[in-house]
Order: structure tokens, then sequence, then C-alpha cells
């Protein structure tokens, strides 16, 4: 790994399955420099996670809570998570030491400590790391969810840019994940996981469904066409597509650093009239992001 390439993953935090790839793969080049940087990584999640839940338990109000504020405290928390990781003795040397003797790769850093804790200790902060101390873990549903859409959407990552995770959390939060999804007449799938609406342009299949919109802010149910599609590739593809051409949602695709910011984005450009969609969809997106973290922790091992 160059200087260049662990210079720029050191100063972001790894937090989504993408980053946590890339990571993957730069340690399985057996360089001590690539295992010690993903294992930093690791300790980052931790940090910020921890640093998140001691907000959110005694600095919370609720009063001045706003998506400008939460985005703000988002980027902080990453800043400060990054900080605080990779120092000497840290989490962050426990979890490279266990990826060396894995790999088989020397690690002159660590001859001289003391023997590493065992391999229970590791597991139990890798999953502090993937959850999030004392967040709510994520139910079956969602893990079954996330699990069954995730080779989809990281097709349409590669064709888009859109984060799987983004795409993914967004698809949950729209569907209850998948308990409420879009029935065409009959009860078949209209496949539609974003509850993308079939205006005058759209030329294929439709589904006619009771929505619920917001009318200065008071919850209304409304009968309204939907698009309907013959995969779950196609809906995430069409997703992207919109998010990607059409100029109203041009901004978007440049708020991807953060799933407050794209969650934030997409609300101030009108994609759902809910008054809480970005708070809602950023929720959503974590949740997708500590399932994806929690799979890349199993497949490494820790």
């Amino acid at each position: 790994m160059s200087l260049s390439q662990s210079s720029s993953i050191s100063n972001a935090l790894a937090a989504d399955a993408s980053s946590l790839g890339k990571l993957k793969l730069q340690a399985g080049q057996d360089s001590q420099a690539a295992i010690r940087e993903t294992a930093k990584q690791f300790e980052s999640l931790f940090m910020r996670e921890l640093i998140k839940s001691m907000r959110e338990a005694t600095m919370k109000s609720g009063m001045l809570d706003n998506p400008g504020s939460d985005l703000g405290t988002d980027l902080l928390d990453q800043q400060l998570a990054v900080q605080m990781s990779g120092r000497p003795g840290g989490l962050s040397d426990l979890i490279a030491a266990q990826l060396s003797r894995q790999m088989g790769v020397s690690d002159p850093s660590t001859t001289t400590r003391a023997s590493t804790p065992p391999i229970s200790g590791l597991q139990k902060a890798a999953s502090l790391a993937a959850y999030g101390a004392n967040a709510t873990p994520p139910t079956p549903s969602q893990g079954g969810f996330v699990e069954r859409h995730t080779q989809a959407a990281q097709r349409i990552e590669k064709e888009s840019g859109i984060p799987a995770s983004y795409m993914i959390g967004q698809a949950g939060h729209e569907t209850g994940w998948g308990r409420s999804e879009i029935k065409m007449k009959g009860g078949q799938p209209s496949y539609n996981l974003f509850g993308i609406k079939a205006g005058a342009d759209w030329k294929g299949k439709v589904a006619e469904v009771t929505t619920t919109e917001y009318v200065n802010g008071v919850a209304e149910k409304r009968v309204a066409k939907f698009r309907a599609y013959n995969s779950y590739d196609e809906s995430f593809r069409d997703y992207a597509r919109l998010i990607t051409e059409s100029p109203r949602y041009a901004k978007v695709t440049q708020q991807t650093g953060s799933a407050m910011a794209f969650a934030s984005s997409l609300q101030k450009a009108g994609y759902a009239t809910d008054p809480n969609y970005a708070a809602k969809l950023s929720r959503a997106i974590e949740t997708t992001q500590r399932l994806q973290q929690r799979t890349q922790v199993v497949a490494l091992n820790i």
C-alpha cells in the first residue's frame, strides 16, 4: 500500500462496506502497513460508535436537533474517532497482532509487548465496533433484508457510485425492511423498493396503492401510481438512474461522505414529503452499515 493510499484512508473513517472491502483487500496483501491500517480503521469504527452513544446519552435534548446540527455532529464524531485511533497499546494493536498471526506475517512491533488477550476479547471488541456501544441490535428481518439485496446493490454501486449501504438502507426504510413492499393488483410483487412514482413519462408497468403523503406537515392518505419492475436489480438501477441523472437530485451524489448528509440532501430535493425523512433514513443507513460491518468482521475472522 502506497503512502498516498494510506494517508487517504487514514483521514476518512471506514464507515461503509465498500471502504471496509478495500481495507480487507489491502490487508490480504500481507503487508504489515496494510494490516495495521486495517486494524486502525476497525478501532475508528468502535470509537465513533462509542462517542455517538455517549453523546446521545448525555447531550441530546431534542430541542435543538435538526439535520444540519446532526450532520455537523456526525462529521465531528468521525474526525474525533480517527484522531483517537491507532495509538500505541490500543485496540488496533490487538487486532493487528491477530491479523498478523492468521496471515503468517511477522510484526516486530508486537514482539516485545505482553501476550495478546484471548481471541474472545477481540471478538467482543469487534462486535462493539460493528453494532455500536449500547446501540439496539438489528432485527433478524433487517439482517435478512440486507443480505438479500447486498449483491444487487453492490453491482449498481459500481455503475453509479452511490454506496450500496445507502441504497439498501433507503430500500429498507421505504419498504419496512421488506414487510411493506408495493404490490400489484392481485398481490404480485412490483419490485419497487424505493417508492418511485409513475409519472406521465413512465412507460412501464404500474402499481396503484394507498400511500401516506404529508401536506403542510399533515399526514393524508392518497391513492398513487408507482413504477413496477421485473426484478429488484431493475429497481436499484432505476433508482440510481433517477438520482444521478435528474437535475433535481444533482447535489445528492455530492453528499455520499456521510449518511446524514446524503439523507438531508434527498429531503431538501423533495424525495419524500415526510418532514422527518432525513433522520429516519440516516438511521436506516446506519443500521445497514452495522450489519455490513459485522459481515466484514466475520470475514476477517477477528
